[in-house]
């Protein structure tokens, strides 16, 4: 029984992916403040461009 148990690596895999899923969380927190640098400097120049 204990084999078997040392064998199981279901619980493994949902921990690889609850790390790519915050791995990929911190990432988005990261580049989300710059990206909204240029996005509004991108609607302002439409903006400009419209008027």
């Amino acid at each position: 029984m204990f084999e078997r148990f040392l064998k199981d690596e279901s619980g493994a895999t949902a921990i690889e992916y609850a790390l790519i899923a915050s791995a990929t969380g911190l990432a988005l927190i990261a580049v989300m403040p710059s990206l909204n640098i240029v996005l509004s400097a991108k609607f302002a120049a439409i903006n400009n461009g419209l008027q």
